[in-house]
């Protein structure tokens, strides 16, 4: 198996993406969207995870992210996917859409091949993680997290997306605390 992806340097910041099994836009909903942002930030008080940019899109999460604790990364991401995944598949339940059959059925095939017994896979395997090697690469990482839900066509502004760090980087009003970096991302210099 590959390491392209994995993470191997325990005290390096990474590029992660956490996908949604089957690329099912899940954070649609107020609820959901709450629910993981609540998640993040329970982990950053918690267990140890840095979080330097993040954007909740409908499907998939991206962050730049390390930990500094006693748990790993690998570790805190386990747990992050294992809480959130009985939540997203309890807000299904408890508020039902016109899509919900059809997502916990889609979520039920996914565990088919699983070795272990479980009824829902809500995340993908893996946590398609890029380590961070250079300042370059880290702000070519922010500026794409950032810029998502614009290329998207979900806002206009890279701010003005209330799930991203983008709110943090321009000084507004925001959901989760996380680490800022020494230099605000240059899609910011329009305003300064």
């Amino acid at each position: 198996m590959s390491d392209k992806y994995k993470i191997t340097d325990k005290t390096k910041a990474y590029f992660i993406t956490l996908t949604i099994v089957d690329w099912i836009a899940i954070f649609i909903r107020k609820n959901q969207k709450f629910a993981i942002v609540n998640s993040l930030d329970y982990c950053c008080k918690n267990k140890g995870l840095t979080i330097f940019g993040y954007v909740l899109m409908p499907n998939h999460l991206h962050m730049i992210c390390r930990a500094d604790g006693a748990l790993t990364l690998v570790e805190i991401l386990r747990d992050f996917k294992g809480f959130t995944s009985k939540q997203i598949i309890h807000l299904i339940q408890e508020e039902p859409e016109s899509r919900s059959e059809w997502i916990l059925e889609r979520f039920a095939k996914a565990c088919v091949h699983l070795k272990r017994s479980q009824n829902y896979k809500v995340w993908q395997s893996g946590n398609q993680a890029k380590e961070i090697f250079s300042v370059k690469f880290f702000y070519e990482k922010l500026e794409y997290i950032h810029h998502n839900p614009v290329k998207d066509l979900i806002v206009s502004n890279p701010e003005d997306y209330i799930f991203s760090s983008a709110r943090n980087y321009s000084e507004s009003d925001n959901y989760l605390e996380i680490e800022l970096a020494d230099h605000k991302p240059l899609w910011l210099n329009k305003y300064y």
